[in-house]
């Protein structure tokens, strides 16, 4: 399923300014020396409806929409979170940012970060980089560096993390 099928179906009357991005990104280096771990499982989330942002007069439409995930597999927890968007959907020009909070378990540790959104569409090409925030981790994913890419099949939204944590941390 593509961004602009996604952008369509779950905002028709706002412009479909949010999505759920099919489109995979690479993982980010990260600062410790060893290959990244990896996770992976499937999450659900709930979109709140969208909220009309102000804009100047003749400026380009933006909405903001809240989310909820709840995440199984490698990921297990919930988070919630808050997109932006703006463009023309229908025409295939649109962006979404967002930000949202995890907290549950990373492969057995607990602890909880935050992830970075940025979605694009442009003629007729789509990206999606999902970023760990730097200096989130709490609990035993404190130092946590990575990348989260998504895949949708039949409706089902999987998930794949590559991800690193400090030395102390991976140890544990």
């Amino acid at each position: 399923m593509n961004t602009l099928h996604l952008l369509r179906r779950h905002l028709p009357g706002l412009g479909a300014l949010f999505w759920s991005a099919s489109a995979m990104s690479t993982p980010a280096s990260s600062a410790t020396s060893a290959a990244p771990l990896r996770c992976s499982g499937q999450f659900k989330v709930r979109l709140l409806p969208p909220e009309a942002m102000d804009a100047p007069p003749g400026a380009p439409a933006m909405a903001r929409r809240k989310l909820e995930k709840s995440f199984e597999g490698g990921l297990q927890g919930q988070s919630l979170g808050e997109m932006l968007a703006a463009g023309l959907p229908p025409q295939g020009e649109a962006a979404y940012v967002a930000l949202e909070s995890f907290t549950g378990t990373l492969d057995g540790r607990p602890g909880g970060f935050a992830m970075a959104h940025l979605g694009l569409m442009h003629a007729g090409g789509q990206s999606l980089r999902i970023a760990i925030v730097p200096g989130s981790g709490s609990g035993a994913l404190a130092g946590i560096t990575g990348e989260l890419t998504l895949r949708i099949a039949a409706g089902v939204h999987h998930y794949e993390l590559a991800y690193a944590l400090p030395a102390s941390a991976s140890s544990q």
